[in-house]
């Protein structure tokens, strides 16, 4: 990552990845395992950075504001009572507070973000 006093990138060589996954009772299916490399941490609750995800599906809820492009793979988002996203490499999205569904990676899959809380 390079850093200055008004700018970076979003390279993650030598920025050490956090490791998660989604809690338990969230779990649908699979045992997806997360990775996260934050890049940025902004006064004012706004975070950006780098996330993967293994195959499975769980439940989410949002309340914070994101934006995403996936950078690779395939997952599914659905809202509760709507119809599946399917998003592939090069799609984007945004997720407003209040969403309620479920994120499935069907392959791998990574994003960069920009989420404001």
């Amino acid at each position: 990552m390079t850093t200055t006093a008004n700018f970076i990138t979003f390279d993650i060589d030598g920025v050490e990845a956090e490791f998660g996954a989604p809690e338990p009772d969230r779990i649908i299916s699979g045992d997806p395992q997360f990775r996260s490399w934050n890049l940025e941490e902004a006064e004012g609750g706004l975070y950006s950075g780098i996330w993967e995800a293994t195959p499975g599906k769980w439940r989410i809820v949002y309340e914070e504001w994101e934006y995403f492009s996936l950078l690779s793979g395939h997952s599914i988002v659905t809202e509760d009572g709507g119809e599946p996203v399917h998003l592939k490499t090069g799609d984007r999205m945004i997720l407003r507070p209040g969403f309620k569904g479920t994120w499935e990676v069907v392959e791998t899959t990574r994003k960069d973000y920009v989420i404001k809380v």
